[in-house]
């Protein structure tokens, strides 16, 4: 298994946000993770990322490795676990170069770093144009680019999206979710977390449903899709 996740449970002081979800993903897979404002999408990603603290029972193994062992810098670079967060997270004043650079902090494959520059600019022809300007005057959607531009620089092999089409006009979040698509196909596992219920789940290959801390549902991306409570709750109908 490559992330096998059980029994993770994480509160902030007295309010519990997650009740001991178990979930688990293989190798080269899309997954996704949707759900309602407040459902804790993002507080499972951030717990994965060691971002924020996991409680006591919590287990978490990724390729072999107590996930729990390592600090949120160590998950980055050694294990390879990329965290595109919730809006984005750029370095505003520095260009749009000096942000994708700044992700090889920790690399020393000099030769495949330049091969992975030329690979973000060719999924990202816009971020090659502007690779001189500020991060902080692109559009959101560029933004949001340079911000998984950035997370394929880090030398990922599984990368957390949290909310990639907040803000985006539908042609650009299509756009973004096409260029996805081919960094999962180049070896890439991706785990999403999405308001947007349907287009999470057209994009993935399995999804799970989580409710106030809960995991109610889960199954391939079809089954969820035609499912009358996901339809209620999610798709409109």
């Amino acid at each position: 298994m490559f992330l096998s996740v059980e029994n993770l449970q994480v509160s902030y002081g007295k309010i519990k946000a997650l009740h001991g979800i178990n979930f688990q993903i293989d190798e080269g897979e899309i997954v996704c993770i949707i759900g309602a404002n407040g459902a804790g999408k993002s507080t499972t990603l951030r717990a994965i990322s060691r971002l924020i603290p996991a409680e006591p029972g919590t287990k978490m193994i990724y390729r072999g490795e107590d996930l729990l062992r390592y600090s949120a810098d160590k998950v980055v670079s050694r294990l390879g676990i990329s965290h595109v967060p919730e809006g984005r997270r750029l370095f505003g004043n520095l260009t749009v170069m000096e942000n994708l650079r700044l992700a090889t902090f920790a690399r020393k494959d000099a030769e495949k770093i330049e091969q992975d520059l030329g690979r973000v600019f060719s999924i990202f022809p816009r971020l090659e144009e502007r690779k001189t300007q500020k991060a902080g005057t692109l559009s959101g959607g560029e933004q949001q680019m340079l911000a998984i531009g950035r997370a394929f620089m880090s030398g990922r092999k599984i990368m957390l999206l949290d909310e990639p089409s907040m803000g985006l006009a539908p042609l650009l979040m299509m756009n973004v979710f096409d260029a996805l698509k081919e960094i999962n196909q180049e070896g890439t596992t991706i785990l999403l977390v999405e308001q947007n219920a349907r287009l999470a789940l057209q994009f993935a290959q399995r999804g799970y449903v989580l409710e106030t801390g809960n995991l109610v549902l889960e199954g391939p991306s079809d089954e969820l899709l035609a499912n009358p409570q996901v339809k209620k709750a999610y798709l409109g109908g």
